[in-house]
């Protein structure tokens, strides 16, 4: 399977040992180096993710950031194994100051190496929709259609996903990765590659907590509402406030705790 390899294993089971290879996830460094006229060649940082969908991830990854508005700022993304060379526009909003990373980007953390986080504190994203609105059973769809088509987890049990919805419930897309953020990044560059940015009556599920920085890039995309599998962070439900999004945790089959928007959210 495409983003996971073998390893050797040796697992204790009622005391006996037992040997043989297990499906572990991948997980690898990819070097994004940006190309913009008048200005030198910048490597932007080092990203640990799991290889596949690295066009999209670049492309998620340049529209979190701020760096570009929409597909038409990106020229060409030269993919070399590892190493990422993109080329943007004169029209983009690069600034090298802001913008480039001091150390890797982990696969746990996806603003490690910023020197401040105060441009994303105060992005400004395209306007939410107030025209969808969800209840429990399209929730427990989506946990649903979500959890089936999690390849590389049910294979290592070690990835993250996010999965795009529209309003009944039905699975847009889905990517995974080893890093939660890298799995929104790849997922919003889909959108952005197939000309879907802002989205607009559509809800986002990630599998694990809800976090600051996702809910920064689920804002950026334009979603209206996330749901997450795990619990929010206070920085998370603050923005979601503030910017008027539906933010709903501990989502399972029968329940979900909303912590914001409950407009968008029926019983």
């Amino acid at each position: 399977m495409s983003g996971t390899e073998q390893r050797d294993n040796a697992r204790i089971i009622d005391s006996h040992l037992h040997r043989g290879p297990d499906e572990v996830v991948v997980e690898s460094s990819l070097s994004i180096t940006v190309i913009k006229p008048g200005l030198d060649d910048f490597p932007l940082g080092v990203t640990m993710r799991t290889p596949g969908s690295d066009r999209e991830l670049v492309s998620g990854f340049l529209y979190s950031e701020g760096i570009i508005q929409c597909g038409e700022d990106i020229e060409g993304i030269e993919l070399d194994r590892d190493d990422a060379h993109v080329r943007i526009s004169d029209s983009s909003n690069f600034h090298p100051s802001e913008h480039i990373r001091n150390t890797t980007v982990t696969s746990s953390c996806g603003i490690c190496g910023r020197s401040s986080i105060t441009g994303l504190l105060h992005m400004h994203g395209p306007p939410l929709s107030e025209e969808i609105q969800i209840d429990q059973g399209i929730v427990s769809k989506s946990l649903e259609a979500m959890s089936s088509r999690q390849g590389i987890f049910h294979s290592t049990g070690g990835s993250h996903a996010c999965a795009r919805f529209d309003a009944s419930g039905q699975l847009i897309h889905i990517c995974e990765d080893v890093g939660r953020h890298n799995a929104m990044d790849k997922l919003v560059g889909s959108a952005i590659i197939g000309g879907g940015i802002p989205v607009v009556d559509e809800f986002v599920v990630v599998s694990g907590r809800a976090s600051f920085e996702l809910v920064q890039k689920s804002l950026r995309a334009g979603f209206p509402i996330m749901v997450a599998i795990g619990a929010p962070s206070t920085l998370a439900i603050d923005m979601a406030n503030e910017h008027g999004m539906t933010l709903a945790c501990f989502a399972k089959k029968d329940s979900i705790s909303v912590y914001s928007g409950l407009r968008r959210l029926t019983p």
